[in-house]
């Protein structure tokens, strides 16, 4: 490889790089990528050529990252990353100038009254206004806000401190049980009853703190949470929950929302209740159609959901 570097790599190499950095395997790699082995192989050298340095020792069966290669990594991976935030700020600018709003939710919230009520008087206030729902996980729906992928967010808190809310509902939460648990005979339960049972876990990506409440981790009594499988949506959740391997706390709404074969949603007497809440970026919270929508969330709260709908 020569010293010099003669032009600067595009990021759609990189791209190509990172994902034959975690594969190590042309073959791998090229059908995740849904190109041809040659075609990458010939991108990679092109890549270290505008770079300057070898990037990849080639056997016939695999590959090994060199010294230059490793080094440079986490530099691609930070290049990649600062692109695709690039794009998804320009994204929600162009939104912004045709008045289109992205509204997340994540589990049964689409279609609660609140949120039926708030999205019903948002054309009648800001005509202008366009909405996409999208349906968000665990892992990404605070994410999502904080990635720019969603405008707005219906929830349900705790949540980071650079989110702001406008509180929607308040209901009680309720214990989710395999219907063969020995405690799914009772009418009602208290959380020390419930000490020792493991619950669901979440993905690493899930802000702790939200999870740590839906858990209700640690307990009255200081005790910490036992944790069973991580789940990543709410049909995992309750899968692993009729299976008997964890139990979890849900909205009480769940009753009507998510009624399944094997499962019994309990009442559980000394825990804090919940709530619903529309979310926004703090520093977005001037965007017109962010206002658009927080202003319809306002309306809807003075005037009583049944009646907004």
């Amino acid at each position: 490889m020569g010293a010099s570097v003669s032009k600067e790599p595009s990021i759609h190499q990189l791209r190509l790089y990172l994902t034959l950095s975690e594969e190590l395997h042309f073959g791998r790699a090229a059908a995740r990528l849904f190109i041809t082995q040659p075609a990458l192989s010939q991108q990679i050298r092109e890549l270290e050529k505008r770079l300057g340095v070898r990037l990849v020792e080639r056997t016939s069966r695999a590959i090994t990252l060199t010294d230059a290669g490793q080094a440079l990594l986490p530099e691609a991976c930070a290049a990649v990353a600062a692109v695709d935030r690039l794009r998804r700020v320009a994204e929600a600018q162009l939104r912004q100038v045709s008045g289109r709003l992205v509204v997340g939710t994540m589990g049964a919230e689409a279609s609660m009254a609140h949120t039926r009520a708030v999205l019903r008087l948002l054309p009648d206030r800001h005509a202008g206004t366009s909405v996409q729902l999208v349906n968000l996980g665990f892992g990404d729906h605070m994410a999502a806000l904080a990635q720019q992928e969603a405008d707005v967010v219906f929830l349900r808190p705790p949540v980071t401190d650079d989110i702001e809310l406008h509180h929607l509902a308040t209901e009680p939460r309720v214990a989710c049980l395999s219907a063969g648990h020995p405690l799914a005979i009772l009418p009602r339960l208290t959380l020390a009853q419930l000490s020792g049972v493991p619950v669901v876990d979440m993905p690493e990506q899930v802000p702790r703190l939200w999870w740590d409440f839906w858990a209700a981790d640690p307990r009255p009594d200081g005790s910490r949470v036992h944790y069973g499988p991580v789940v990543t949506d709410m049909e995992s959740l309750l899968h692993t929950v009729a299976a008997g391997e964890a139990m979890c706390f849900l909205p009480a709404a769940a009753r009507e929302y998510f009624p399944r074969p094997g499962i019994r949603y309990i009442d559980v007497v000394d825990l804090a209740p919940s709530t619903s809440a529309l979310a926004w970026l703090h520093r977005r919270r001037s965007e017109f159609t962010i206002r658009a929508i927080r202003h319809a969330a306002q309306e809807a709260t003075r005037r009583g959901y049944a009646e907004a709908l």
